[in-house]
Parts: C-alpha cells; sequence; structure tokens
C-alpha cells in the first residue's frame, strides 16, 4: 500500500468522525510533510488523493479546506462507474420473489370500495379488529401469544420505539439501554430530551445485577432491551436470563421496552421477555424486516395499564399507521405472505453466514446462523473510524464503526457492523473479500 494513500486514509477518518469539521483548513504541504515526517512530494499527492476522494477543495491564495458535505468515495464493486459504494450500513433483506407475492393483496386493495375504506381516514393507533387479530397472529410464538387489544399500529418499528419511549420516559428522565445498542435509541432519545444509561453486557445481553446497580444508583424511568439477536452483536438471552429479568423488572418497579425485531429470524427462539412480565413490558416488531421498509407498519403491544397512553403518544408524535399499510399488511399477513416471506429471509440468514465465516476466516466475529449482521473485532493496529475510511476508499464498502452503536463517554470499541442483508449474495461475497483484504493491508 502507498504511503499517500495510507495517510490520506488517516485525514479521512479524522473527517468522518468529526476531528476535521467541515471548513476546517488544511495546514500548507510543507507543514504538513514536516508534521508527518515525508517528503514534500507524497504531501501533494496526499493532497491531490483527498480532492479525488471530494473531501476537500483548493482555494487560490486561501489555502486547502474540508468541504461542507463529502460525499462516501469509492466506486461500487459491482461496476467501476463511480456510482455509491456497496452499502453494508442499511440492512434490508429482501427474499427473490418477495415483491410478486405481496403484489396479490395489493391487487386485491385497488378495487374501489376496498381502495376507499383504506385512505378515506387516517387509521387509529388500534387500527381495526381484524388488523389486530391478524398481527397477534404474526407476533405469536412458542410460550407466547400477544392478546389483540393490546396491539397497537405504527408507521414502522422506529415509531413504535419513539412512542413506547415517550409514554415511559419524561424529559430529563433516565433510560436503560444496553451499553451497545441499536442507534436509532440514540437518536430517538437525544431528541425525547431522554438521558442514556449504559448497562454491561455479556454472553446473554445485559447483565441483571447491571440493571439493578444502575437503578440503585438514580432511579431509570424505563430499559429498552433486545434479548433475541441482539443488534450488533446478534447474542440472544435464555430462559433463565429472561425470568430473571422479569422478576427484577418486578421487584424495581420498572417498565420494559423490547425490541423483537429481528427475532422472526430465530425459528426456536425463547419465548418474549413479555411472556415472563407481561404487565412490565411493552413489546416493538415491525414487518419492515419481514417483508419491506417502503410499505410496512409497526407493531406495539401494550399492556392494559400503558394501553391508553401509548395509543396518546402514537397519536401526538403522528407515528400511527396509513390506512393502505395497514390494510396491505392486514392482507399480507392473512394470505401466507409474510410466512413465505420469513422462510426464504432465514434459509437466506444461513447462505450469508456460510460467506462471512469463509471470506473472513481467522477474524474475530460476533454472530449467528440467524443474523443479518455481523460485530467484527478489528485486527491490531486497525482503528474502527480509520478501517471504516479506509473500506470506502480502497474497497468501496460502506461500513458501520462501533461508535455508532456505544453508549455513553468511554472509548470506543475497534469494531465495526457489517449488514449482510442488502446487497445481492454474489455482491456481498466480494464485498467481504475486499474487506479481508483491506483489513490485511493495515492501516
Amino acid at each position: 500500500m502507498e504511503e499517500y494513500r495510507r495517510i490520506a486514509d488517516r485525514v479521512e477518518a479524522a473527517v468522518r468522525d468529526g476531528r476535521l469539521r467541515p471548513g476546517d483548513r488544511l495546514p500548507p504541504q510543507r507543514v504538513f510533510a514536516r508534521r508527518h515526517g515525508i517528503a514534500n512530494s507524497t504531501a501533494i499527492r496526499v493532497y491531490g488523493e483527498l480532492a479525488r476522494r471530494g473531501l476537500v477543495v483548493g482555494e487560490v491564495g486561501r489555502g486547502t479546506f474540508v468541504r461542507a458535505a463529502p460525499p462516501l468515495p469509492g466506486p461500487a464493486l459491482a461496476e467501476a462507474t463511480g456510482a455509491a459504494p456497496v452499502d453494508l450500513q442499511l440492512n434490508y433483506p429482501a427474499a427473490d420473489g418477495q415483491s410478486e407475492l405481496m403484489a396479490r393483496a395489493l391487487a386485491a386493495l385497488a378495487r374501489p370500495d376496498v381502495l376507499t375504506e383504506a385512505v378515506s381516514r387516517p387509521a387509529a393507533a388500534g387500527g381495526t379488529p381484524e388488523a389486530r387479530e391478524a398481527a397477534a397472529a404474526v407476533l405469536a410464538r412458542p410460550g407466547w401469544a400477544p392478546d389483540p387489544d393490546g396491539v397497537l399500529f405504527a408507521g414502522n418499528a422506529r415509531q413504535a420505539i419513539a412512542a413506547a419511549l415517550s409514554a415511559l420516559v419524561p424529559p430529563g428522565g433516565r433510560l436503560g439501554v444496553e451499553a451497545l445498542t441499536y442507534p436509532l435509541v440514540k437518536a430517538v432519545a437525544e431528541r425525547l430530551g431522554i438521558r442514556l444509561v449504559p448497562l454491561a453486557l455479556d454472553e446473554e445481553g445485559v447483565r441483571p445485577e447491571a440493571l439493578e446497580a444502575a437503578h440503585r444508583a438514580a432511579p431509570l424511568a424505563a430499559v429498552y432491551l433486545q434479548p433475541t439477536l441482539h443488534n450488533p452483536l446478534s447474542v440472544t438471552a435464555g430462559e433463565g436470563r429472561r425470568a430473571a429479568l422479569a422478576e427484577l423488572l418486578r421487584r424495581l418497579d420498572l417498565t420494559a421496552v423490547e425490541d423483537t425485531t429481528w427475532a422472526f429470524l430465530v425459528p426456536d427462539a425463547p419465548a418474549p421477555l413479555a411472556a415472563h412480565a407481561p404487565e412490565r413490558v411493552l413489546l416493538v416488531d415491525s414487518l419492515s424486516k419481514r417483508l419491506a421498509p417502503g410499505l410496512t407498519v409497526g407493531y406495539l403491544v401494550a399492556p392494559a395499564r400503558l394501553r391508553t397512553a401509548a395509543a396518546d403518544a402514537l397519536r401526538s408524535g403522528a407515528w400511527t399507521a396509513g390506512g393502505l399499510a395497514l390494510a396491505a399488511s392486514t392482507r399480507w399477513t392473512g394470505d401466507g405472505t409474510v410466512a413465505e416471506a420469513v422462510a426464504a429471509k432465514r434459509a437466506d440468514t444461513g447462505v450469508r453466514h456460510a460467506l462471512l465465516l469463509r471470506r473472513l476466516a481467522g477474524h474475530t466475529l460476533r454472530t449467528s446462523p440467524h443474523a443479518y449482521y455481523c460485530w467484527w473485532e478489528l485486527p491490531a493496529p486497525w482503528r474502527a473510524e480509520t478501517f471504516t475510511a479506509a473500506a470506502a476508499a480502497r474497497a468501496g464498502v460502506a461500513v458501520t464503526p462501533g461508535s455508532a452503536f456505544a453508549v455513553g463517554r468511554g472509548t470506543a470499541p475497534d469494531a465495526i457492523r457489517l449488514g449482510l442483508a442488502s446487497p445481492p449474495v454474489a455482491v456481498l461475497d466480494e464485498a467481504l473479500n475486499r474487506l479481508a483484504a483491506v483489513a490485511a493491508e493495515g492501516p
């Protein structure tokens, strides 16, 4: 790897993690060369490479400045035309033939009488009796089935999470979360004025003693948990851990928001936390991953004591499901579309998991055969932000640094999350191969 490209990677990492901000002026090239112990000619090549990546702009007589909105660089793996890179950040699984399956229900909705009913007025937070029954059937699993009367509908899982947190945690309140958590929860908490309290993890997720200690230090208003296929670590809590957490929720008089968005991928997953403490858990799920994010609904299963507060939060936040999406989802759950898509995606995770293990053999990975994501603990001397920049620049692959998931002020882990769901299998295979090459080259 040529020296100028290594140095350009480090500067790019500084831009992307905020150490260098839009509008910051880089030192003159001679000064840059002296600081980095390189020749002036190498510094010139570094600045040229940064400009080629769209990270800086030079102004005659003024200097070189970080651009206001640097684009993500690198060619796509599928074609060397300068298109967007392969995206292993977003994670949208799609099964073969999924669109054809979904089209059956949409064709039925095209009847004027059905369409009029679906779009003539906003859907209520509680949907319709038919929608609640269909949702309860989709969410049911061995050892647990929700009360249809407790099912509320949001536009998607993100909105369901926002409504649950809004109903449970006042502005300035403390929310316990996994020390590594779903990044959207961090964003929602910031908008709602909620303070996040990181809870230590082990191989089954949140440790009960960590939750109790955090609550004893200063009372928590609620806790957000992902007991099945935790994102990003892919760990799943066993029945014993779930029972211990349920007992702790009762003893501490706490309520949990349980996110089961990815749990459908595990055919033999333990019953949710909601089965152990139904009066203490708001369960969140959606059809986004089972089917598609473009036309979906989110589910919020609320115990009787919280149902009104949760419904009010959905309405006040304008987070209720759209009428057309609710009608379509009800048909998809009833005609077997959801079941077929789920079966196909469970098989697909196995294929992608096998690719991952083959391409990144010998690396420290935390994942599951059922997961559409992987937590990759990078080999020394790589840092997560530097690797993220190098992956984009050298391999044309966008990945997510560990800092996106970390809660609190501790040191962000030198790890990245790989989203395995979105690219076609052949493109994913090549992307993983190129990431392995970048890791071997070093920073």
